[in-house]
């Protein structure tokens, strides 16, 4: 387990496009290539992490991304969604988890913990009442990990991952 103070979380500038853009990628297709097919998988990554969408998105004034580094290695990344920015809600009291990610080098080691509650912690900084995301209905890992947290489910929505219409679960915390 790494320790807390071994963790460096630094908000992405967009200088480290090139970078987040392969972290992301990389972590996606590592947490979802095994249940998907290729071609859904081809198609919404290069939607998804495209440069012209990523440089938006790290441009735009309503959406934070945010590294987690141990040492000088990437550990994870998690990006944050306020206001018209959220891919649901849309709530001006909340805040949006829309990503968060470990590489597998760091699976298991409290990474993903370490990010949960910085989220939560930058949703309580911001005056938020929750923080809430969307997990896939069949990330069952993922849906407890969330729920061990704090987490409940409060609605669902779809999620296209290429031409495959999925479920996600909405889970919501309190700050």
């Amino acid at each position: 387990m790494i320790l807390m103070h071994d963790i460096r979380f630094e908000r992405v500038h967009p200088t480290d496009l090139t970078t987040l853009q392969t972290l992301a990628a990389t972590t996606f297709e590592h947490a979802f290539a095994v249940y998907n097919t290729p071609e859904d998988m081809q198609q919404y990554m290069a939607e998804a992490f495209s440069t012209q969408r990523i440089k938006a998105e790290l441009s735009h004034p309503e959406m934070v991304y945010y590294f987690a580094r141990v040492g000088e290695v990437l550990a994870g990344y998690i990006k944050l969604n306020e206001f018209s920015a959220q891919t649901d809600l849309k709530d001006p009291e909340s805040l949006e988890l829309e990503r968060i990610y470990v590489t597998a080098d760091f699976q298991n080691q409290g990474i993903g913990k370490y990010l949960l509650e910085k989220s939560i912690e930058l949703a309580r900084e911001g005056g938020k009442k929750f923080l809430w995301l969307g997990v896939w209905d069949q990330n069952h890992g993922a849906i407890r990990f969330y729920q061990r947290h704090g987490f409940t489910k409060f609605a669902t929505h779809d999620f296209y991952l290429g031409k495959d219409r999925q479920t996600d679960f909405l889970m919501r915390i309190d700050t």
